[in-house]
């Protein structure tokens, strides 16, 4: 019996549909994908699997290649037998021999190292027979899955053997991988590197969060439904909350983590590019620049409060249980520095200085090692002004609230009081839930799919401009300066808690607490 061919992509069944027309997909055009990077975890676990994945929905064009670059003495079906251990462990959707053989005849390895100018004359070479072999056109998208200290040298190699310079009618375009700088002065010094090889508009700064279904539908769900937006300003919102807790620590990571800390991982990139789409106001269309702009324009108005000690927190996760399992406390994990100050919990309270959102405080919290895995914005509604019920009715009612679950089950939440049946009077919080996997028969896409399709079709509205990057970290570098010269430790917290007490005495001293997810 001959192999099964791939089911055909149809617009019922491709969530990368394109957004003009229903019945098409959005297929890239020629083009190929030069990784470096390509030993890491990150390309291994996300960025091979990803490209698979697109393939396999027939989302990539028939000539389309993909450029390994590594210190590495492979040859092409080496390269080719890693991204295929890589496919087999990581891709979401089936294997199919088919797709893979087309796939795999557009494998290349070039190896070099970074400061190697002869390596990226090979590349030159190399990505000239794709042209001429393959038909990708000329058109090359350079992925930079490397520590970001390279991207100077990488960038400058690009330029020098001229793989950075598109001929007329075609396109070469650079991704870069977050941290983007570890503070303003950094962040603007790469940004000036990048964008002197390279055009603004030709710059994709990844954010996976961005290429999340969930994180996209906060659009949706302000600007299409007359019921959310009358609502979404400071005469009817107490306050927000919005959460990233992972349950597992920093793993094989600590030589990064412990420079980096939860506030510069966590909250600098993901946390404040959620309150934007939050806090945003509604763009003119939904394209690159007016987006972009909408999201500028809140990040530009966040103010933090005189007293830090007061509206910030910072901690580190002590030996605990996770579950049924016992696990290390952060200061010993293999690779931390003894004594190290670096924070595994954080915490912040802003506030947006708009007409919409006076006086609403926004109370953002990362951390490692925390009581389960989720990610979600909490939008808590205030009081109603008047209740026509007695004190015991609803001694159980708490606050109305829309909580937008990003992960692990992306949907919406409403919470709302609700009569108990019976004879008496009493009202008791319910919950009405939306959830993506229940709704829709089509499986979401992974962030990494949608991204890299963007980035192969020049759509660049979830990727953020240099204007939010350096934005963020002036939003967030007092807060950093401010706990590396106090003389404070972070707050201890037990793993398999929600961090630590000082968070909590944060949140009470506004006469809050947190959301128990």
């Amino acid at each position: 019996m001959s192999e099964q061919s791939p089911a055909p992509v149809t617009a019922e069944h491709n969530p990368l549909r394109d957004p003009h027309d229903k019945r098409l997909p959005r297929i890239a055009g020629p083009c190929s994908m030069v990784m470096f990077g390509v030993t890491g975890d990150l390309a291994r676990k996300k960025l091979m699997p990803a490209i698979y994945d697109l393939a396999n929905r027939g989302l990539l064009p028939p000539g389309f290649s993909l450029v390994g670059f590594a210190r590495r003495e492979w040859a092409d079906q080496d390269f080719a037998q890693v991204v295929e251990d890589a496919v087999r462990a990581h891709a979401r959707t089936p294997f199919r021999p088919e797709v893979w053989r087309a796939l795999a005849e557009g494998f290349r390895f070039v190896p070099g190292a970074f400061d190697d100018e002869a390596a990226f004359a090979d590349l030159a070479r190399t990505v000239e027979e794709l042209d001429r072999e393959r038909g990708t056109g000329g058109n090359h998208a350079f992925y930079l899955s490397i520590p970001p200290d390279w991207f100077a040298t990488v960038c400058s190699q690009l330029q020098a053997s001229g793989l950075s310079d598109p001929q007329p009618g075609t396109w070469r375009r650079v991704v870069i991988e977050k941290p983007f700088g570890h503070d303003l002065e950094s962040a603007q010094e790469l940004n000036q590197i990048v964008e002197e090889v390279f055009p603004a508009d030709s710059i994709f700064r990844i954010d996976h969060y961005l290429g999340k279904e969930t994180v996209q539908n906060i659009l949706a769900l302000r600007f299409a439904n007359q019921m959310f937006e009358p609502i979404w300003n400071s005469h009817y919102v107490d306050h927000v909350q919005i959460t990233m807790a992972e349950d597992i620590g920093i793993g094989g990571r600590a030589g990064y983590y412990d420079t980096v800390g939860a506030a510069r991982d966590v909250i600098q990139n993901h946390l404040l590019q959620l309150l934007a789409l939050t806090a945003m106001e509604a763009p003119i269309a939904f394209t690159a620049d007016a987006v972009r702009n909408e999201k500028e324009k809140v990040l530009a108005s966040v103010r933090l409060f005189d007293d830090l000690d007061a509206s910030t927190c910072r901690g580190q996760y002590t030996t605990g249980w996770q579950g049924d399992q016992h696990v290390e406390g952060y200061l010993q994990e293999d690779g931390v520095r003894k004594g190290s100050a670096t924070e595994t919990y954080a915490a912040m309270k802003v506030e947006v200085h708009t007409r919409r959102w006076a006086g609403v405080p926004f109370y953002l919290r990362t951390g490692k090692r925390l009581g389960k895995r989720v990610t979600e914005i909490a939008v808590m509604l205030k009081r109603a002004p008047h209740l026509p019920f007695t004190d015991t009715a609803t001694e159980e009612l708490g606050q109305n609230a829309v909580v937008i679950r990003v992960q692990p089950d992306e949907g919406v939440t409403m919470r709302f009081g609700s009569k108990v049946p019976g004879s008496q009077m009493e009202v008791r919080d319910v919950s009405m839930d939306f959830g993506y996997g229940v709704s829709f028969t089509e499986s979401s896409p992974e962030a990494y799919e949608r991204l890299i399709l963007d980035v192969l079709l020049g759509e660049p509205p979830l990727f953020p401009r240099h204007e939010e990057v350096e934005l963020s970290w002036r939003i967030l570098d007092p807060i950093i300066d401010h706990w590396e010269r106090s003389d404070m430790l972070p707050h201890d917290y037990v793993a398999g808690t929600w961090g630590p007490d000082a968070a909590d005495e944060l949140m009470r001293r506004d006469g809050r607490e947190w959301r128990l997810p």
